[in-house]
């Protein structure tokens, strides 16, 4: 594939082997079908399986490709912030690595296996997310140490991979916590996140002082089981949902912070959500687009585990899972890129991952029978009736 073999030439670390591997190795992830483990690779290459268990267990910068692979879509004038988020990995097997009990939210427990966590640049404006940096938690043994630490060393250890202009983190509720907020902070970034209902603020004073003593500075205990909503201020309706905020002092973080109060009625009910972003000059409807982009991460892990193979390396190793982990993630960004440069000159956001995975079959396959039958696959590319061939059986997106 021809962006990859552009990226790898500005790797000047990669030797050739590697990039001969690299190159079959993501290539091939795009259009294999069934379980991306080493056997399954390849039945679809040229490569026998244990050059690809030897292949996984080399070192190589994704952080730094994915980066390459971006530079010029992150240019585009759109917003873009940083998300960051785990997934649960199945996975057995008395001496896999990091293997612990990891919240699943598919079955809302947690589990035995594996967690990634995740960083991944999001286009606000285009609706998706693009993978950057993924990091296997390893299972933790100084009780002193919590999963929040790694996931803040994550965001630390690969933060200077971020372009140019990113300001904002974007997390689940599970983030909302000091620790991680003051490293967000010590980023020279800001955290767009969600409260509990029951969250500690505090409106701030905004009456006269006395003339003596103490200035006061808080003006009692934000409730938001029975709202008050003439102390917000009405931001805007968005769907059907209203948007209310507030400055407001958070007892817990020891912080000032802009609230958005979220309600909508639904039937009989009236739900209600309570984002927070650590920035107070950012504008409410801004902290609720920003959050609902976060949403796109989650596309992300289920297209790699559905298309990609996330959860299907069979080995155990750090090296080959944090190998296999990124490449799987990789792979899906080159799908989503090539979708993004054939559609750049139309509105269109939605991309279909099943759909790319049979084009590329299909292609593959129209290749295999090629060099088989000894045809030149440069005149069949060039026919007309190409693209028909790749699309057999792809489904609209």
């Amino acid at each position: 594939m021809s962006i990859v073999k552009v990226i790898l030439q500005k790797m000047s670390s990669v030797k050739k082997p590697q990039r001969t591997f690299l190159i079959i190795l993501l290539t091939t992830l795009m259009y294999i079908r069934g379980k991306a483990n080493f056997r399954n690779l390849s039945r679809y290459s040229d490569l026998h399986e244990k050059t690809y268990a030897r292949g996984f267990r080399r070192d190589f910068n994704f952080v730094q490709f994915n980066k390459l692979s971006l530079a010029d879509l992150v240019t585009n004038g759109h917003t873009w912030v940083i998300a960051i988020d785990c997934s649960f990995s199945p996975k057995s097997g008395q001496h896999t690595y990091g293997l612990d009990y990891f919240y699943n939210s598919q079955h809302g427990r947690a589990e035995k296996g594996l967690e990634l966590s995740t960083l991944a640049l999001v286009d606000v404006d285009y609706h998706t997310a693009y993978h950057l940096s993924s990091r296997q938690t390893p299972k933790l043994d100084d009780p002193q140490e919590t999963r929040v630490d790694w996931y803040l060393k994550h965001l630390h250890d690969d933060h200077s991979a971020l372009p140019p202009g990113i300001r904002y983190v974007v997390a689940d509720g599970f983030y909302s916590k000091t620790k991680f907020i003051d490293g967000v902070q010590e980023l020279k970034l800001d955290l767009v996140s969600k409260l509990r209902q029951d969250a500690n603020l505090r409106w701030l004073y905004q009456g006269p002082q006395k003339q003596r003593g103490r200035p006061k500075k808080y003006d009692g205990k934000i409730q938001f089981l029975r709202p008050e909503l003439t102390r917000f201020e009405f931001a805007g309706t968005i769907n059907s949902i209203q948007l209310y905020t507030a400055i407001v002092n958070s007892v817990h973080f020891k912080r000032e912070i802009r609230i958005v109060y979220l309600m909508k009625k639904v039937g009989d009910r009236l739900q209600t959500a309570v984002l927070f972003a650590t920035d107070t000059d950012l504008a409410a409807l801004k902290i609720y687009s920003l959050y609902k982009a976060r949403f796109q991460i989650e596309f992300l892990f289920r297209d790699a585990k559905q298309f990609t193979g996330l959860s299907d390396c069979q080995a155990r190793s750090q090296e080959a899972l944090h190998f296999h982990f990124n490449a799987s993630m990789t792979a899906l960004n080159l799908l989503k890129l090539e979708d993004r440069h054939r559609t750049q000159d139309t509105d269109r956001s939605v991309i279909s991952i099943a759909r790319w995975k049979v084009r590329k079959f299909n292609e593959h396959l129209l290749e295999r029978f090629s060099s088989i039958l000894g045809l030149d696959f440069s005149l069949i590319k060039s026919s007309p009736e190409f693209e028909t061939l790749c699309n057999y059986g792809a489904i609209a997106a």
